[in-house]
């Protein structure tokens, strides 16, 4: 199995998604060790000449003009790492962990950090070992992930938690069992453990490409719903022309995926927009949706740390306020509100009746039945859901640490928003799929190319719906088959998008 190399480039989706599997080895190149060194050599050096430096010698925070003698900066470095042990919560999960450790290696590996060797070969044997350290979520404001990485920092330590081997325990424990002895941090090996934003990153990382998948999933249902409902497609022909970057690409995917397709046009004159505008909404969320990825992934081998180490000289460092990754994130947030906007609109077009005659809330006739009437609505409270997660957190004011520390991002909390926006869509995605194959049975269509996939994914799940029954089951299951890889896989395969896809490792 070939090795991820980490060394200090920026890292892409297909890599860090090998690192999270836990299956595959990470290496680290020698160029990136030989910078190590070089920057731990300018460090050691700055000290040697008595100079104060940023949490090598000094306290942090409201204690940075706290100095430490000699004497005191063991006990200063492991108190510290320690001290910030003091997320909560529910932990990440263990890809994400993983994923952030390699960032944090591989940030490391531009020399800029002045760590030690010893702290990133420590955080090596983690990945090695596959020892995950237990990361509770709520615990960083979004200026490194102080509270998140120091939980990270604290195992290597030979404290806190991990999961290994499936199992939650002890540190200590894991460590006893497998050799492994706790580092002895140096002077800044402590502040270069927990004073970045690996975790954020890592998140980030994870959400943005879940945000990638199910676009896919929902461009295919749209196109299932749009047939369902006899949408016309020339205004997706137009966009091909008129249409502004990717939007002129989704406009041609949608024309080409379904040019064969037996489609019945029930259109007079124009469509609603939620059905015209397809290439204009998701051309806009593809395009937004991979520029915010290129954004993380240039952060993945960007140093973050503070203070650097620069040409020999240690600077204090503006770099370790993840801004550039919070807003992209957030403009995230501002996308999938309008994807979900459109999903929502599509659902009331196939359950209020009248076009293709389709009845309301998809009766069939002859049944005593309410229908997807009240599921409708649960369409409409994941939609508000999204768009409750819309504001932006980035410019909020925070001030602590005595006034010192009063700029803060917010990253990891604009991430976990953004988490449940897709989570949101995710089930918009299984309801859309369920009310379109009830459009399509009703009607006595044959749903061509992949609206036939999707149509036979939905009914291994519900069957047609003939008298009222409970659907929360059936709705979560086709939500997870449809977010599944190996559907994942039949849907890029029947309809390939191929920069996005290849670009997110889809």
């Amino acid at each position: 199995m070939t090795p991820v190399l980490l060394d200090a480039k920026p890292l892409d989706f297909a890599s860090l998604d090998a690192i999270g599997s836990g299956t595959v080895p990470v290496s680290i190149s020698p160029e990136g060790m030989a910078r190590v060194r070089e920057g731990r050599r300018g460090l050691e050096a700055a000290i040697a000449r008595g100079e104060t430096i940023y949490g090598a010698n000094t306290g942090v925070g409201a204690m940075k003009d706290t100095d430490w003698s000699e004497s005191e900066l063991g006990q200063f470095n492991l108190g510290l790492v320690h001290a910030h042990h003091f997320g909560t919560g529910a932990p990440f999960p263990l890809p994400t962990i993983r994923k952030a450790i390699a960032i944090r290696i591989n940030t490391a590996l531009t020399g800029y950090s002045g760590c030690s060797p010893q702290l990133v070969e420590a955080f090596a044997a983690l990945l090695e070992k596959d020892v995950v350290p237990v990361v509770r979520r709520t615990g960083s404001i979004g200026c490194a992930d102080i509270g998140l990485m120091g939980q990270i920092g604290s195992v290597l330590t030979g404290v806190g938690e991990v999961y290994y081997r499936g199992l939650r325990r002890k540190t200590s424990d894991v460590f006893a069992e497998l050799g492994m002895t706790p580092i002895k941090l140096a002077p800044r090996d402590a502040l270069a453990s927990l004073s970045v934003n690996g975790v954020g990153y890592a998140a980030s990382a994870v959400a943005v490409r879940d945000a990638a998948r199910v676009l896919r999933v929902l461009m295919a249902t749209a196109l299932m719903s749009s047939a369902t409902l006899g949408a016309a497609r020339a205004p997706w022909r137009s966009a091909i022309t008129v249409g502004c970057n990717m939007q002129s690409d989704v406009g041609r995917w949608l024309t080409e995926t379904s040019a064969d397709w037996h489609w019945h046009d029930a259109s007079h004159v124009q469509d609603p927009l939620s059905l015209r505008m397809l290439p204009q909404i998701f051309g806009v969320a593809i395009a937004e949706i991979s520029r915010i990825g290129a954004v993380i992934l240039k952060a993945t081998g960007r140093s973050d740390d503070n203070p650097v180490v620069v040409d020999g000289e240690v600077l204090t460092s503006g770099g370790s306020l993840p801004l550039e990754v919070a807003i992209a994130m957030q403009a995230g947030q501002l996308v999938i509100a309008h994807v979900a906007r459109n999903v929502f609109n599509r659902c009331v077009l196939l359950a209020n009746g009248g076009r293709r005659d389709l009845p309301v809330n998809l009766v069939p006739g002859g049944a005593v039945a309410t229908g997807f009437g009240p599921a409708l609505k649960l369409v409409g409270d994941l939609y508000m859901r999204v768009m409750s997660m819309t504001a932006a957190l980035s410019p909020q004011s925070l001030v602590v640490a005595g006034g010192i520390e009063d700029e803060a991002a917010f990253l990891p909390l604009i991430v976990e928003r953004f988490e449940r926006q897709v989570e949101a869509l995710k089930r918009m995605a299984a309801l859309e799929a369920l009310f379109a194959a009830q459009g399509n049975d009703i009607l006595g269509d044959q749903p061509e190319g992949i609206a036939s996939l999707l149509q036979e994914v939905t009914r291994a799940h519900s069957a047609f719906y003939r008298s009222d029954r409970p659907l929360s089951s059936e709705v979560e299951a086709l939500e997870e088959d449809l977010a599944a890889h190996s559907t994942m896989s039949r849907i890029v395969s029947a309809a390939p998008l191929p920069f996005f896809d290849s670009f997110f490792a889809l």
